[in-house]
C-alpha cells in the first residue's frame, strides 16, 4: 500500500524565493534556492467541505486533521497512534505561579514517548509516496527513535547518526527497532556532516529537520490539537523548546491555516525556549538579526536543544516575530529544578527539554511579561525515562527536599 496524496494538498511553496513545486515531483528542498519547502492546501475547499464540529468522526490521532495533511490516512502503512495527546491542567503548579489558566501539552504519550513521532510519521509516509525504501537522519536522540519505529512499521531501512554522548537508552531503542546507528564526536551538526558519506542521497532519503517537506506537516498538528482542545480560542502564550524549530514553525502555520478557515479566535505569542549553553535563536532574536549564527561549543543536558545552527533559521525567526513572541535561554540548574518541580507538584516525569519551558515561564512570570490572567501552554516533549543520567543529578540535588 502506497500513500496517496489527498485532494486538498496542492504542492509546495518556498518561503525563501517564492518558487512553487508541484506535489507530483517534490524536491526535498527548494530546487531554486535550497531553502525549506512548506505545503500548500486548498483551504477554500476545506472551508466548504469540512465542519470543525464534525471532527469526532475522523478519530483521535493526528490524522483527525487529514484535510490539512498531504496524505489519505487510509493509504498510510505506518500508523502507530501518533498525536491526540492530552492538554493537562496543573492545579498545584498553577496555584504556585498564580496562573489559573496554565496547561501542559503532554507529548510523552506519543509512540517512542516523544513528540518526534508526529513529524516522522509524515516523513516516512512521504518517503513511501515517493517510492523510497530507505531513510536516514542525524539525531540528538528522540527523532532517531521515532524514525526507526516508523521505518520498521513501513518495512524500510533506516540509518541514524547521533552524537557519541547521547544517552545510551536511545542507541538501544534505535537498534532494537532495526536501525543502523553510528555514533560520532560532537553535536547534531557534526552528525549531519557524517551522514552524507554513510547514507548517500541516491539510496537514502534524508528525513532530517527541514531537509524534506513532510515532517513539518506532522508537527503542525500540535497547533490544530491545542486550538481544538482550548475550544478554538488560542492561548496567550505557548512556550516551546526550540532546537531545530519544526514544531514552532509548524504551529505558526497551523494557526495561519485555521485563521484562514475562520475557526479560531485570538492570537498567541510564541516563546522559543533554549538552553543557555546552546542558544543561537535567542542570540539572533535579541540582536534583531534575520539569520542565525551557529553556536560554538554547544553544551546542555537537554540534548534536543543542542542544535548549534538550525537549518530553518529564517522561518523560526519569522514565526517568532510574526506572533509578537520572544526567545529565552535558561540555565542547566533552572532546567533541573523545573524537572523536579514537575515531578513533585504535577506527577510528571519530564524530559529536560520539556522542563525548560517551565523554567522559562517562571522567569517571565516573575518579571511580569506573563500576567496572572494569561492563558499559557507549556510542553513536555518526551518522557524522562529517556534521561536517566540527568534525573540522577536532579534527585541528588534535591535529596531531602520532601518530608
Amino acid at each position: 500500500m502506497t500513500p496517496a496524496f489527498q485532494p486538498n494538498f496542492l504542492g509546495f511553496d518556498c518561503r525563501g524565493c517564492g518558487a512553487f513545486v508541484p506535489r507530483e515531483s517534490p524536491a526535498p528542498v527548494c530546487p531554486s534556492c535550497g531553502r525549506p519547502l512548506v505545503a500548500r492546501y486548498d483551504l477554500e475547499r476545506v472551508r466548504a467541505t469540512v465542519d470543525r464540529a464534525s471532527l469526532e468522526r475522523f478519530g483521535h490521532d493526528l490524522w483527525r486533521y487529514a484535510f490539512a495533511l498531504p496524505f489519505d490516512p487510509a493509504r498510510v502503512t505506518a500508523r502507530l497512534g501518533e498525536g491526540g495527546t492530552p492538554l493537562l491542567r496543573l492545579p498545584r503548579l498553577a496555584a504556585g505561579l498564580s496562573l489559573p489558566e496554565l496547561r501542559l501539552k503532554q507529548e510523552a504519550a506519543n509512540p517512542t514517548q516523544s513528540f518526534k513521532a508526529r513529524g516522522l510519521a509524515l516523513a516516512v509516509a512521504g518517503a513511501e509516496a515517493l517510492g523510497r525504501r530507505a531513510i536516514a537522519l542525524p539525531s540528538a536522540g528522540n527523532a532517531g527513535s521515532a524514525a526507526a519505529a516508523y521505518a520498521s512499521a513501513a518495512g524500510m531501512r533506516c540509518r541514524i547518526v547521533i552524537p557519541e554522548d547521547t544517552p545510551a537508552i536511545f542507541v538501544t531503542e534505535q537498534r532494537a527497532l532495526g536501525a543502523e546507528v553510528k555514533l560520532v564526536p560532537g553535536t547534531i551538526s557534526d552528525a549531519g556532516r557524517a551522514l552524507g558519506p554513510w547514507a548517500p542521497a541516491a539510496e537514502w532519503w534524508n528525513v532530517a529537520t527541514f531537509r524534506e517537506p513532510f515532517r513539518l506537516e506532522g508537527k503542525k498538528t500540535l497547533g490544530y490539537e491545542i486550538a481544538e482542545q482550548m475550544g478554538w480560542r488560542l492561548p496567550d502564550f505557548i512556550f516551546y523548546p526550540t532546537g531545530g524549530g519544526t514544531g514552532l514553525v509548524g504551529m505558526g502555520r497551523a494557526f495561519a491555516e485555521l485563521e484562514t478557515l475562520g475557526w479560531i479566535q485570538g492570537r498567541t505569542r510564541f516563546v522559543a525556549v533554549q538552553a543557555a549553553g546552546c542558544a543561537p535563536v535567542v542570540r539572533a532574536w535579541e540582536s534583531g538579526a534575520s539569520r542565525i549564527t551557529p553556536w560554538e561549543n554547544a553544551a546542555t543536558d537537554a540534548s534536543g536543544l543542542r542544535v548549534p545552527g538550525p537549518f530553518a533559521d529564517e522561518l523560526i525567526l519569522e514565526t517568532l516575530r510574526a506572533s509578537g513572541g520572544l526567545a529565552v535561554a535558561v540555565t542547566e540548574q533552572e532546567i533541573r529544578n523545573a524537572m523536579y518541580r514537575l515531578a513533585a507538584e504535577c506527577g510528571l516525569f519530564a524530559s529536560p527539554e520539556g522542563a525548560a519551558t517551565l523554567a522559562a515561564l517562571e522567569r517571565l512570570r516573575e518579571d511580569g511579561t506573563v500576567g496572572g490572567s494569561d492563558r499559557v501552554v507549556i510542553f513536555d516533549t518526551a518522557s524522562g525515562l529517556k534521561y536517566p543520567e540527568v534525573w540522577s543529578r536532579v534527585l541528588a540535588e534535591h535529596a531531602g527536599d520532601r518530608p
